[in-house]
């Protein structure tokens, strides 16, 4: 199901008929795990990364005991109103998007609190992205199924999450899927998806790999 918030967000989105690439935000263009420690930190707890999981990880400094799943949520909810604004940019994260958005339409895809959706919007077009911010809660399938049936062909869809991941998937077979996992530390616990087309840690690879898809080739780098 799609939120109705989510799908007033979609009502308004027009697209030009050009291929479609769907692009998560958190840890795919922006940091999140590095901001969201560092504010862990001033409340007296740390992020053990030996699972990929939030819940059971987040844990306190004194006692190393595992924070209840109500304290979590209500951290992450915090953690977006105050820190959203001001979330530093993956490297090559903003150059790529802009290449690809010459060739294709793209739609930004995050899930976080609808409330900080317009803190959001504000800090990636701070970093220049000038593309339409759609907010989700829960699976992404349905609303990439929405933004496939009205966009153009081929349609990609870039994500850190194996369950957003499989959502499209199962909702949208047809997209080509790109496991965007940067950070070693969760990368290590996730085995490769036999439905993505590419699993990678860097954006130089996954924007030559669209470009590709999207039958563009990348810009000639200049010399020096």
């Amino acid at each position: 199901m799609i939120s109705d918030i989510t799908q007033g967000q979609l009502a308004t989105l027009s697209f030009t008929g050009r291929p479609l690439v769907i692009c998560d935000v958190d840890e795919v263009i922006v940091h999140f795990t590095r901001d969201f420690e560092d504010y862990l930190g001033l409340h007296g707890l740390w992020l053990d990364t030996s699972s990929f999981a939030l819940n059971g990880n987040i844990r306190h400094r004194e006692s190393n005991a595992p924070a209840p799943e109500a304290q979590v949520a209500d951290l992450i909810g915090s953690f977006f109103e105050t820190r959203t604004r001001h979330m530093q940019e993956i490297d090559g994260a903003v150059a790529s998007l802009l290449e690809i958005g010459r060739t294709a339409d793209v739609v930004l895809l995050t899930n976080l609190p609808h409330t900080a959706g317009d803190h959001r919007r504000e800090n990636l077009k701070n970093h220049g992205l000038p593309y339409p911010v759609v907010t989700n809660s829960g699976p992404k399938g349905p609303a990439i199924r929405n933004l496939v049936d009205r966009g153009g062909r081929p349609v990609v869809f870039i994500d850190d999450s194996p369950s957003y991941l499989a959502s499209a998937h199962d909702h949208a077979p047809e997209v080509h899927l790109i496991h965007f996992l940067h950070d070693d530390r969760f990368a290590r616990h996730i085995e490769p998806l036999d439905y993505v087309s590419l699993r990678t840690a860097r954006w130089d690879e996954a924007r030559d790999y669209v470009l590709k898809l999207l039958g563009a080739s990348s810009l000639p780098q200049p010399a020096g």
